[in-house]
């Protein structure tokens, strides 16, 4: 490795780390003034705000990098072309392709750091996060599980297979026991729903009364249960899918697969998340040709203005997908790759441009 690509390698991963310092901050502090409201609930005071805001930052600085990527990149290689460094590289004989190389070198050394965060910092710390937040608030339920939630309120135990959205749950179980702690009843509900008041709307119920000589069998299309628990406090064990490493990912949806259930919605997001990792190194790339083309000699804010808007377009773009996935039933690969596609092509169009 030369010392001008540790130069340009240096630069690109300086400023991408000063900006994601920048975000990080910007970030933590909307994310302290949205937990005002939890402050004083149970033993959640303003110290657990603090370290619930801190626990959750690795996951922040895993969604952002590409962005804080993009904008380091844009600044780096910009005030590189300002000061006319990049025009004395070229003069030494070093080709566009070379340079982009060495970017592109920068970008898999962010992409590694984002691997890390996303497969080994990010997930366990914010289920941490979200474990003590729920214990400090609610005192009085208790939970077990790993890749299901199970919860006890009074004569009632509810598991939950998976979280579909912040009050949906799938595959529920109602467990009902009377006072001698004798199993009474068990159901099944295909999909719930939760409201303000913690009441749950069953859909496709099937419950299994046990009495005293035989077991009756019901089915309904809906049904309702009034419990104590919430849906914040229940969704804390529940399957989030894009929050999941890709490991565990991996053997959920094999799991599902095995067991013939709808695996579509863990399998785009583990192909999204995988996709989004490889877009680090891609995304950083993008620059060279604003910093040989009509920003060479634009300021800093212009730059900064341009990265922010690609990389917004590029998650509302990831977003895009994962709905019309689900809506066009497209498939989980083409669904989680499509928006990296289209950056590497666009980003491989513009360098191969540059003269």
């Amino acid at each position: 490795m030369s010392v001008l690509s540790r130069y340009v390698m240096r630069a690109v991963i300086g400023y991408t780390l000063l900006v994601l310092l920048v975000l990080l901050v910007l970030n933590g502090l909307y994310m302290l003034i949205t937990e005002q409201d939890d402050i004083g609930t149970g033993n959640y005071g303003a110290t657990s705000a603090l370290l619930f805001v801190g626990l959750n930052l690795p996951q922040t600085a895993f969604d952002m990098l590409p962005i804080a990527a993009l904008i380091g990149s844009l600044l780096s290689l910009g005030n590189l072309a300002r000061s006319m460094e990049l025009v004395v590289i070229r003069a030494a004989g070093v080709s566009v392709a070379r340079i982009g190389a060495w970017v592109f070198g920068a970008g898999v050394l962010l992409m590694a750091l984002t691997w890390v965060l996303g497969e080994y910092v990010a997930p366990p710390m914010e289920q941490y996060a979200r474990e003590m937040k729920t214990f400090q608030k609610f005192q009085d339920y208790s939970m077990a599980g790993n890749r299901a939630a199970w919860a006890k309120d009074g004569n009632t135990i509810l598991s939950v297979q998976r979280q579909s959205a912040a009050n949906n749950f799938g595959g529920v179980y109602v467990f009902q026991f009377d006072a001698q702690h004798r199993l009474r009843s068990v159901g099944r509900a295909g999909s719930a729903s939760i409201d303000a008041q913690n009441s749950w709307e069953l859909t496709d119920y099937r419950q299994s009364k046990i009495e005293a000589d035989r077991i009756v069998p019901e089915q309904h299309a809906s049904a309702s249960l009034k419990t104590n628990v919430s849906a914040e406090f229940l969704g804390l064990a529940a399957i989030k899918p894009d929050a999941m490493p890709v490991q565990a990912l991996f053997s959920y949806v094999s799991h599902l697969k095995r067991n013939g259930l709808d695996a579509r919605s863990a399998e785009t997001a583990m192909w999204a998340r995988i996709a989004r990792t490889i877009a680090v190194a891609i995304i950083v790339v993008l620059a060279v040709p604003f910093a040989f083309g009509p920003m060479r000699s634009t300021g800093t804010g212009a730059r900064t203005v341009v990265g922010i808007m690609v990389g917004v377009v590029f998650l509302l773009l990831a977003k895009l997908m994962d709905s019309s996935g689900a809506i066009f039933d497209l498939p989980p690969i083409v669904v989680g790759w499509t928006p990296t596609f289209l950056l590497a092509v666009i980003t491989a169009i513009a360098v191969s441009r540059v003269r």
